[in-house]
């Protein structure tokens, strides 16, 4: 059942909750990721950032998920995470994503309006939703590091983003980042409350691998209602990888440890979606 984002976060939004939002690298993190979904009766989202669309291409992995989803009783949404021009994002939509996220905010605050408007343009006639960004999520998004300058979300800017590009959902930028965290990152709760308040869009979280459960769940509370998972699911299909060639180096067969990796990520992929709480949702 592949669908779009917008009734699936708007649902989320309403009932309180959050969808899991999951990158993909492979065919077995697809497999992984939609089983995922099945077992638990959960809605998902599976995501794609402009350097593993480059690896392969923007077909290649929507094939992927088109097949995975064929047999699917969940609703599965086809991302494209951090879209990085306006050229890259309409190749995702004539691709068939069933979701765009432009992400302009490493321009100005001017040319991230205008960038995110003629996506959200674009993509809204044939009822493809547009996710955009503000603020700078810290850390190493593909070739791009964040946290330049004040990083966090203006709650007021957030509004009057909003009103003027007319995008589907808001990521935030509240403290988190992308890739392995050094230490606990400390959210600005107070700022996702603010920024709640004066948005009506669903409201995205970026850069939650290694985040702690419980912050998860206030920020939830707060109104986020899409969660990101990248770099832990990179980690799970390694580690799976790495124990069957550990337990037997002589292994050739990449089907082997493949179904290792696949495993793991399936695992770590359930135990988010308990907290985001889209078990049953489906």
């Amino acid at each position: 059942m592949l669908t779009t984002s917008k009734e699936l976060l708007l649902k989320a939004q309403q009932e309180g909750y959050a969808v899991g939002a999951f990158n993909v690298e492979n065919m077995e993190m697809v497999q992984a990721v939609v089983a995922a979904a099945e077992e638990l009766q959960s809605p998902v989202i599976l995501q794609t950032t402009p350097s593993t669309v480059k690896y392969a291409d923007l077909e290649y992995y929507y094939a992927n998920v088109r097949t995975a989803t064929e047999k699917a009783t969940v609703p599965v949404v086809m991302h494209l995470d951090h879209g990085n021009s306006f050229e890259l994002a309409m190749q995702a939509f004539r691709a068939g994503y069933t979701s765009i996220m432009i992400d302009g905010s490493h321009g100005t605050f001017e040319e991230n309006i205008a960038v995110s408007k003629a996506v959200a343009d674009a993509c809204h006639p044939a009822g493809i939703p547009v996710e955009a960004e503000l603020g700078k999520v810290g850390g190493k998004e593909d070739d791009l590091v964040g946290g330049e300058g004040n990083p966090y979300t203006d709650p007021e800017e957030a509004r009057a983003f909003v009103e003027a590009t007319n995008v589907d959902s808001l990521a935030v930028a509240i403290g988190t980042a992308h890739g392995v965290y050094k230490g606990t990152p400390k959210l600005d709760g107070d700022r996702l409350s603010e920024s709640r308040k004066v948005v009506s869009i669903p409201l995205v979280l970026h850069g939650t691998s290694g985040v702690p459960d419980e912050a998860v769940l206030e920020c939830i509370k707060r109104g986020i209602c899409k969660v990101n998972y990248a770099t832990d699911l990179r980690i799970a299909f390694s580690r799976g990888v790495t124990a069957v060639l550990t337990e037997n180096p002589e292994t050739f067969d990449p089907k082997k440890y493949n179904a290792r990796g696949r495993e793991e990520v399936k695992k770590y992929v359930m135990s988010k979606m308990k907290v985001c709480g889209s078990v049953g949702q489906a």
